[in-house]
């Protein structure tokens, strides 16, 4: 429904010069298709893997099935060049193309909004041209194969990987995910969607069993990934490594075999999550068809071969997974026309970046008209905020992409600001980075601690051993800024998206460890004080010689210890850590630890008081907030901003009227403490690596916001429909989804908890009104269909996300939510003008799962239908006769 397709007209002339249409089919005689018939480009995908079947020894086709190590991609299928079989060359690829070859562009490829940003525009158009670049970059960077896009519901809104989902709504990730896997597959690159299933938690992600009902199931977690099948063609999907129901999701007959393969008649290949396949036969017969990354810790490869000759695994099993892999190769075009290396051009991709990110921003408060900004009147910008001068916020792990270059908030908001104002920038606290993941008190500020022997410096001096006794020399001494380190995979090359403020730990620390630091601590204020160490292993904080703290926890955890600290004295300081023996249940651990406080609510460190006095003088106060959000194995169990962000928006607050707030984050964050005191709140997510103008064009209303919000915004991480730490993070080795299909918004309104934010809420800087609702009568199988009309009545053009969703059902065989989304229109009007919108249900709303008859059913009779602007701002109400 959406007028403006510029990003998707603009993408498609941009990329013409590296089209495929360009590249020519693979060269293969009249005398070699003859020899090998599978190569005759003209001949059916079926046909063709028929006859390379035919060709290939058992030996041949379990070694295909069992991906490789390679240095160059974490993710890898080597080819058969006897067969002329090309390897599976893939990328990481939810929020863009993560190249892992240096001779390949230098790594380099457009870093995009995170996908949680994509899901904002609720544009279908869009979501093409984001599928559609993420294809032509991965083809133009030698991948044949994107491991996206992500189709894991955003169950917990704090989740440590929802910047990689496209939302808590089942609906809306299923249009938004069908055109981004349309748009990667228009060029000989399969799409992957992931994970299948379940894995909604970062938190003993490798060993978690996420125990829910069919029906659930069948109704959220699922749907999203059924709907790419049926309607994008999705060639492969990615099973997770959690367990499901009691058994791990690689080798989960109920999951690969009977829904997905059987019940939703996918017909493309399951893949592992890198290392997740837990068995040989138990997996292979369950479903699995591909098993990564192989060799030295395959489960596959000789073993499988064996467990076939001994009869534990059919040879027609193993010619099924071979099948279906060569099919879609085949189907898709990967043995016709072979991924290439062609330079990325950079600023027309990064453009495309830009508007995404601009129709993603989420306009949460605008009181008073605070926004747009006016540069029409010399004023004073104050930009404040740890990383306002670095585009460094972006989500960690796998998904982090090294851009072609970067524009951070500051240089945009200066850019566009022009010679009649004045931009300044203060910090306000320390940058962000890994260890902001960590629960527990904000890490101790760097501006109140001075390390051994440096006078002007602030910190602690730092001396890291290779060992966790602390023995013979130390292998790094430096000054850390703070004691605030999560190390093992987040520190990962390419995968640590730290603020580049801060130097890294040596990666050669990623395991066993220790570490000492050593200075002073000098209070700003007088006042008692909770110093904490948290985190996991062994830690023992000494103030003037004083043990004050002993921690010693396999688990991750706080300590804290009360004491009085009068202004401007000076206390010696000394923590230890040690890792202990590794977790044997976290793959890939490392340290996790942090030197923290609770300072009086009056104290004010001198790096906050900087910012602070910078607002004072200036006319606007821009802060600029992040979070770190990672895949790994473990969430915080709170939303706070961390290092102490949120006491910086309400310090600034309190001497300028005119604080404006830009969030970037990929999940929900705690806002109760400081939105009231602020006029004006944009959500601009992880905003890619042209972040800095798109905030900067929002501000300044050049583009006027649109995005609405994919997922709910809490009160608090106790007002949530999870809130039972058997749901999260689980006890017992279990996380219990008995939240059951009351997902996101729809639980909050079973449960009758406020929210801060509703799913789907986004303001504007004009104004809309809906009026003329108009529903169809429908018998079954038959479209419904709800039309209104809509004006904009502002004095600015601008873009409104119709919002239809569909009441309880009549049926007293289950519960059913008191509201779902059942169909959305984007439409873009200009001041005075208006459109008749029409919106097609989809059937699933008006249905649920019934467990008895493993089928949707449609119910007879009335239905309630709301139309609004979010899931709480209802502004017509009717109803539909299902007959």
């Amino acid at each position: 429904m959406r007028t403006n397709k510029k990003p998707v007209i603009r993408l498609a002339a941009l990329v013409m010069g590296l089209s495929i249409i360009a590249t020519p089919l693979k060269s293969v005689s009249a005398e070699e298709t003859s020899i090998q018939p599978w190569m005759n480009a003209s001949q059916p995908a079926e046909k063709r893997t028929d006859e390379l079947l035919h060709a290939m020894t058992l030996e041949d086709k379990v070694s295909f099935i069992t991906g490789n190590l390679n240095n160059y991609y974490g993710f890898y299928n080597s080819g058969l060049d006897r067969l002329n079989i090309p390897a599976l060359t893939m990328a990481d690829g939810p929020a863009g193309v993560r190249i892992a070859n240096p001779d390949v562009q230098d790594k380099k490829s457009t870093a995009l909004p995170a996908p949680i940003a994509l899901a904002s525009t609720w544009d279908k158009t869009t979501a093409k041209a984001y599928g559609d670049l993420i294809g032509n970059e991965a083809f133009n960077t030698t991948h044949n194969v994107s491991l996206g896009p992500g189709l894991d519901i955003a169950r917990v809104p704090w989740g440590e990987r929802n910047f990689e989902s496209l939302g808590e709504d089942p609906l809306l990730q299923s249009q938004m995910g069908v055109p981004f896997v349309q748009g990667i597959q228009s060029y000989p690159v399969l799409a992957t969607a992931k994970h299948w299933l379940l894995n909604n938690q970062e938190t003993k992600r490798f060993t978690i069993d996420s125990i829910a009902s069919e029906r659930a199931i069948q109704e959220v977690y699922a749907r999203p990934f059924a709907e790419t099948m049926d309607k994008a063609d999705l060639a492969s999907v990615m099973c997770s490594f959690n367990k499901v129901n009691g058994d791990y999701a690689c080798e989960n007959d109920t999951l690969l075999n009977d829904i997905l393969k059987k019940q939703l008649g996918f017909k493309g290949f399951v893949m592992s999550d890198y290392g997740a396949n837990p068995s040989t036969a138990k997996s292979a017969n369950a479903g699995l068809d591909l098993e990564t990354p192989g060799e030295p810790n395959a489960k596959w490869g000789d073993k499988l071969l064996t467990a076939v000759k001994n009869g534990e695994v059919s040879q027609e099993r193993i010619d099924d997974m071979a099948r279906r892999i060569l099919t879609q190769m085949f189907d898709k075009g990967l043995f016709d026309r072979l991924a290439q290396n062609n330079q990325i051009p950079a600023q027309a991709h990064g453009k495309t970046a830009r508007e995404i990110a601009e129709e993603s921003m989420v306009l949460l408060k605008n009181n008073k008209k605070t926004l747009p900004l006016s540069n029409k009147k010399q004023q004073s910008i104050a930009v404040i905020g740890p990383d306002a001068d670095n585009a460094s916020a972006a989500g960690g792990g796998s998904s982090l992409v090294s851009p072609t270059y970067t524009v951070s908030p500051l240089e945009g908001i200066k850019n566009r600001a022009g010679k009649n104002s004045k931009v300044t920038y203060e910090p306000g606290t320390d940058p962000i980075t890994a260890g902001g993941i960590l629960p527990g008190p904000a890490a101790v500020p760097s501006s109140v601690l001075t390390p051994q022997q440096e006078e002007n410096s602030n910190g602690l001096t730092a001396e890291y051993f290779n060992n966790t006794n602390f023995e013979g020399k130390p292998v790094l001494t430096r000054t850390d800024g703070q004691v605030n380190m999560n190390l093992g995979f987040y520190n990962y090359e390419g995968f640590n998206a730290s603020s580049p403020k801060v130097e890294q730990v040596p990666r050669d620390l990623n395991k066993k460890m220790s570490a000492r630091w050593t200075g002073h601590i000098s209070a700003p204020k007088t006042g008692e004080y909770k110093l904490s160490l948290t985190g996991k292993g062994e830690g023992k904080l000494y103030v003037d010689n004083k043990l004050m703290i002993d921690y010693n926890d396999t688990e991750l955890g706080t300590k804290t210890a009360s004491i009085q600290l009068a202004k401007g004295e000076k206390h010696e300081v000394k923590v230890e850590y040690s890792t202990g023996e590794p977790d044997p249940s976290i793959r890939d651990f490392g340290a996790m630890f942090r030197f923290g406080w609770e300072a009086p609510s009056d104290a004010i460190d001198a790096k906050m008081q900087k910012a602070i006095d910078l607002a004072k003088k200036s006319k606007v106060a821009v802060v600029v907030t992040r979070t770190y959000d990672s895949e790994g194995y473990v969430e915080r169990s709170d939303m706070e901003l961390p290092n102490d962000q949120s006491k910086l928006i309400r310090e600034v607050s309190k001497v300028n009227p005119n604080t404006i707030v830009v969030n970037m984050s990929g999940r929900a964050v705690k806002m109760t403490q400081w939105k009231d005191s602020v006029p004006a709140i944009v959500q601009a997510w992880f905003g890619g690596q042209e972040q800095g103008n798109a905030v900067a064009n929002v501000l300044f209303g050049d583009v006027n916001p649109s995005g609405k919000l994919p997922v709910t915004f809490p009160v608090d991480e106790k007002s949530t429909p999870i809130s039972d730490s058997k749901q999260f993070p689980g006890q017992n080795g279990t996380s219990e989804y008995n939240d059951d299909v009351f997902v996101g918004y729809k639980g909050y309104e079973k449960s009758g908890l406020k929210v801060a934010y509703p799913f789907g809420h986004g303001l504007s800087y004009t104004s809309f009104k809906y009026s003329n609702l108009h529903t169809n009568t429908s018998h079954h199988n038959k479209k419904v269909t709800v039309q209104l009309n809509l004006r904009n009545t502002g004095h600015k053009k601008g873009e409104e996300v119709v919002q239809v969703y569909t009441g309880k059902l009549p049926t007293n065989k289950v519960d059913t939510p008191a509201k779902q989304l059942a169909g959305f229109a984007k439409i873009e009007l200009k001041p005075g003008k208006q459109q008749r919108v029409s919106v097609d249900l989809d059937p699933k709303a008006l249905s649920y799962w019934d467990e008895e008859s493993n089928k949707w059913v449609m119910p007879s009779g009335n239905v309630p239908v709301y139309v609004g602007s979010s899931s709480q701002d209802m502004k017509l109400k009717g109803s539909v006769n299902i007959k």
